[in-house]
């Protein structure tokens, strides 16, 4: 443990970036200069200066005091500055440690919250731009606020080579950012199947690559300017900053290898990755062809066999699809957007007709599939549902089963949105009549991709038509056969939840203040476990109720633990902050999706349990209206006479 002085005694600099200060002083003014010069970053790996015993005997601290800052300094005989360690907010407590190179800062810990534990790291000057965030003061970054499309590709190259999954998934697009990027229905849909395979992929990759040992570094990046894909394209919202065909160049036992990282996308200040670096004897120039964004306009062409007339002709059907897709997203009346979707939907079967492979053809399919469903959804495209069920009858006979199910699937799920919008849709009927449909798809496709989905859908619509057993049998099912799906992870949560009544509800997780919150800390409390999120108007209708049965009953044992499925956790902490709920909440990054909800296969919000003093689950679908009687039964006994409603 290293010491320094502080204007009222002493710190001690304990691991994680921890400072704890004596009334009694340890030193009398600055601390000694080889005291100074041991601490070193939280983070590994930072290159700045470290002097020899016979330079350090030259150097010398300097107190610095403006205002409320104040701190010392650490320079050589040069006066060239080594250190800087500072308390900005005046409260004797060291808050910024910085280090340096060559007389520029290269590097320093922060603690934003000002409680003795470092919670950001800065990278400067010719050590680069990255911000990292510690969310759970550990010392490990969580999150990457601000890193640069070089930083991201040097941070796949040492995951790899250090078989560091965790390092990998942080500079990976997250489900959260991927759905504020506002790309159309399909694209997303497209990325969120691929990010959901990376984390296996990646293990499985380190397991078994031999290119990157353990030294291996990242020597340069590759790649050409970004690209803007504007909004409207394939029905996105916003522009979004893209690189394609990004490669990394690393040295490792004495050669250098080419990483192709693919695609990045720029989220906020910091880019990400979209999918799992292909390494190996490759050429980087034919890998780098699939770029995710730019694909269509070049890379099916590029692949294509054959002479060029082939070619061409694809290409001008690229180029048509590209200035109508521009016009879609300009056309407001209904009858010219439905005109535009046929013929799109045209365009995109020639061009599947034309594809080079049937890797190829089938992406232009599943792109049809996907556009056409969603336009019907919309209401943009009646007639697509249709068009689906004629394309589908064509996959079916030329025996493309895998693609032939992708359309099917999202042929039937068009046909059930364009039925609920009749005003005079009987909807008991249409629910009974959708359930046995995804049976029939279940049986029919019981291999395919989108039988997980259908599985989750028919499990979900039993559940909420109160045919338990039904939903049972199926969430079961589901979570046999795929358990590493969302949806197999999702069923094997809704199996939790449905059985939990009289056994003990194990929840934990990071808590929005950034503390870890356990649901067994609370044993011998009455606790309702309240899963909301700041945008659910049946949760914000619930809080008066909630924050009065709290006030009434809170001395007789009873209390809330809430868990929060904001996408931002920034906006959960603001709204309990301007609503006042004093009391513990859950957040994990996912939104509905998080570990969380995922656990206990979270469907509808609110969704509340009440949980007994031993633990167990008393009830799990509770309604506020129904805890005032609830818990006049069960602390009766405990409530002051005065207290008692």
């Amino acid at each position: 443990m290293t010491k320094l002085a502080c204007r009222i005694g002493w710190c001690a600099f304990l691991a994680g970036g921890m400072w704890i200060c004596s009334e009694t002083g340890l030193y009398a003014g600055a601390p000694p200069v080889d005291q100074a010069l041991k601490l070193a970053p939280v983070q590994k790996g930072i290159d700045y200066d470290r002097p020899t015993p016979e330079e350090a005997a030259k150097c010398v601290v300097t107190p610095i005091k403006e205002g409320k800052l104040s701190g010392w300094t650490v320079q050589d005989s040069n006066g060239t500055l080594l250190r800087r360690f500072l308390d900005t907010n005046g409260d004797n407590l060291v808050d910024i440690w910085a280090y340096y190179k060559d007389g520029l800062e290269v590097y320093r810990d922060i603690d934003v919250n000002y409680n003795g534990k470092a919670d950001q790291y800065r990278w400067f000057h010719t050590a680069g731009t990255r911000w990292g965030l510690d969310l759970n003061e550990d010392g490990q970054i969580d999150v990457w606020k601000t890193i640069s499309p070089e930083e991201v590709s040097a941070e796949v190259v040492a995951a790899i080579a250090q078989r560091d999954l965790a390092r990998f998934l942080r500079v990976v697009l997250s489900p959260e950012e991927l759905r504020n990027l506002g790309l159309g229905p399909a694209q997303e849909k497209a990325l969120a199947e691929r990010l959901n395979t990376l984390k296996d992929r990646f293990e499985k990759l380190v397991a078994q690559q031999k290119v990157l040992d353990a030294s291996a570094r990242w020597v340069q990046f590759s790649g050409h300017q970004p690209g803007v894909v504007p909004a409207g394209t394939q029905g996105s919202s916003k522009d979004l900053r893209v690189y394609e065909n990004v490669i990394a160049v690393a040295e490792s036992g004495g050669k250098h290898v080419q990483i192709v990282i693919g695609t990045l996308v720029e989220v906020g200040q910091g880019w990400r990755v979209i999918d799992l670096p292909s390494l190996g004897g490759e050429e980087p120039s034919e890998l780098a062809a699939g770029g995710f964004f730019f694909r269509p306009a070049a890379a099916p062409n590029a692949r294509m066999p054959g002479g060029a007339g082939v070619g061409q002709e694809l290409q001008k059907l690229l180029t048509e699809l590209e200035k109508l897709d521009q016009t879609l997203a300009q056309t407001q009346r209904a009858e010219e957007k439905a005109q535009l979707h046929a013929q799109r939907a045209n365009l995109l079967e020639q061009v599947a007709q034309q594809a080079g492979n049937p890797q190829d053809r089938q992406l232009w399919y599943k792109q049809l599939a996907d556009t056409v469903g969603a336009a019907v959804q919309t209401g943009e495209y009646p007639k697509g549902a249709e068009r689906l069920a004629e394309l589908y009858e064509k996959l079916k006979k030329a025996q493309d089963v895998d693609i032939a199910a992708y359309v099917r699937f999202r042929q039937l799920t068009a046909e059930y949105g364009l039925a609920l919008q009749n005003p005079k849709a009987d909807f008991p009927k249409l629910q009974a009549e959708w359930l046995k449909t995804l049976e029939e798809f279940i049986s029919q496709y019981p291999n395919s991709p989108d039988t997980s989905e259908a599985m989750l859908q028919l499990a979900m619509g039993y559940e909420f038509a109160g045919q338990e057993t039904d939903a049972l049998k199926w969430y079961n099912d589901l979570a046999s056969k795929f358990p590493q799906t969302h949806a197999g992870k999702k069923a094997a949560g809704a199996q939790r939840r449905l059985q939990s009544v009289g056994k003990v509800l194990e929840l934990a997780g990071k808590g929005l203040s950034g503390d870890q919150v356990d649901l067994a800390q609370y044993r011998g409390r009455i606790v309702l476990v309240h899963f909301w999120t700041s945008w659910c108007e049946p949760c914000k209708a619930d809080l008066p109720t909630l924050k009065d049965l709290l006030e009434r009953y809170g001395k007789a044992g009873f209390t809330i633990v809430g868990v929060n499925l904001d996408n931002n956790p920034e906006e959960a902490v603001q709204f309990v902050k301007e609503n006042r709920l004093g009391w513990a909440h859950i957040h994990e990054p996912g939104g509905l999706e998080s570990r969380p909800a995922n656990e206990l296969g979270i469907l509808t919000l609110p969704t509340m349990f009440l949980v007994g003093a031993d633990g167990k689950v008393i009830q799990r679908d509770i309604r506020a209206s129904q805890l005032d009687k609830e818990l006049r039964q069960l602390t009766s006994e405990k409530i002051p006479a005065a207290l008692k409603p």
